[in-house]
């Protein structure tokens, strides 16, 4: 699939044409068996063939023929009737060319039903994840797999479970009502931020950066936006991801070196996506939804509207980290608030502010306490101090880059 230059469209697609057969038939776990075929078959048929004039009702067509020929198997191994099939007599008719999109965004209410379907609060965060890549963002599972760096069968299983968690949940397939968008909606969020954040920031491997899971993660977010265009947690993420996702060409050197926020040559910045970040945090902001992912992507504004680094407006930073820290229980947010008041106020402010984070287990053997504190040690000009608390940094991480830099740092500061 992934040499298929009509890649895009199929992932443009998948939602839509599993939404079409799931509504149908009321299995979601078939239904999403069924539609990775059709994007198989697809992804095999096109390059030669050509794209069919409506490529997602071929799809819902084909996915169709899936479905009945796996409820033709279960009713003969069930030695049920086959009347089973004959409910859903359009399945075996040529899908018209319209279907499915004569009714104002149904596809698009799909696409939302289908993240909260995967985000189902019975499921686990990485099995969420990676049945949201598969479900919604139409990946196979050759390639999440890769993305995380896990045998293909591994992910197998692990996507297997979660649908048949689903399945078992009997949970149907519909839009939420408002309670329960209202509930599950902070988790489809999350959801999307981590996928985001492993895209971003690689948590393991050789890689810095994963751009097709943050372009994924960035795709579908935009998608929850157009369909709650109000919501200003929604927003705020999706202008978060922009604005952070704007510095990727800067991030790295030339062999994949870490480059830090401070050297980063800021000509390299997207201009265009900083620019629609700016306008969606500024038009939320305005509207008086200050909730943890618009104040993260003002604080992310802040940064992307210094022309260089030492203009960094760090006083305004710092006041909106206080904010969120007041409604946040993150660690990484007190890491973030700390050096923001080394900044401000010194590295020994900054120092002092790491103390209660030692006794906190979520970070405990976390690489980004031990950076943090050497980084500000660096900033108090303790270098012994900083030098052994780099080194312990890099012990700590499973990303090449980010080790790389750490024992680097390290290393410039034992030669001074």
């Amino acid at each position: 699939m992934a040499a298929f230059s009509g890649e895009h469209l199929l992932r443009d697609l998948a939602p839509q044409v599993l939404g079409v057969v799931t509504r149908r038939f009321g299995d979601f776990a078939a239904a999403e068996d069924a539609v990775q075929e059709a994007l198989t078959a697809a992804a095999m048929q096109w390059p030669t063939a050509g794209v069919p004039e409506n490529p997602r009702a071929w799809l819902i067509h084909v996915a169709g023929r899936r479905m009945s020929d796996h409820l033709r198997a279960e009713s003969a191994r069930r030695r049920r009737e086959t009347a089973l099939v004959m409910e859903s007599p359009s399945a075996e008719e040529p899908v018209a060319a319209g279907e499915g999109g004569g009714e104002d965004g149904a596809e698009h209410d799909d696409t939302l039903a289908l993240l909260f379907m995967c985000c189902h609060p019975a499921l686990t965060r990485p099995s969420a994840i990676a049945l949201t890549l598969r479900a919604v963002g139409g990946l196979t599972t050759e390639q999440i797999a890769n993305a995380f760096l896990v045998p293909e069968a591994t992910m197998a299983q692990r996507i297997s479970r979660a649908k048949q968690t689903i399945k078992k949940s009997g949970l149907s397939f519909c839009m939420p009502t408002e309670d329960e968008r209202a509930e599950r909606l902070g988790a489809v969020l999350h959801v999307l931020y981590l996928i985001f954040n492993e895209g971003y920031a690689s948590s393991v491997g050789t890689s810095l950066q994963r751009a097709d899971l943050a372009s994924e993660a960035i795709r579908l977010t935009r998608a929850v936006h157009r369909l709650l265009p109000n919501l200003g947690e929604v927003a705020g993420l999706l202008a978060l991801m922009l604005l952070t996702d704007a510095r990727r060409l800067a991030r790295t050197g030339p062999v994949g070196e870490l480059i830090p926020l401070d050297e980063q040559d800021r000509s390299l910045w997207d201009r265009a996506a900083i620019t629609e970040g700016v306008a969606l945090v500024s038009e939320t902001l305005s509207r008086g939804a200050v909730g943890p992912y618009p104040l993260q992507a003002a604080i992310a504004a802040v940064h992307a509207e210094a022309a260089h680094a030492k203009d960094t407006d760090w006083p305004q930073i710092l006041a909106l980290y206080s904010i969120l820290m007041r409604m946040s229980d993150n660690p990484m947010v007190a890491l973030n608030h700390a050096i923001a008041a080394a900044m401000v106020h010194g590295p020994n402010a900054g120092l002092e502010l790491l103390k209660p984070l030692d006794g906190d287990e979520r970070l405990a053997g976390h690489y980004r306490l031990s950076a943090v504190r050497a980084h500000l040690l660096e900033m108090a000009g303790d270098h012994p101090a900083a030098i052994a608390h780099y080194r312990t940094a890099a012990s700590r991480t499973s990303s090449t880059p980010e080790r790389n830099y750490l024992l680097m740092k390290a290393s410039r500061l034992g030669t001074a």
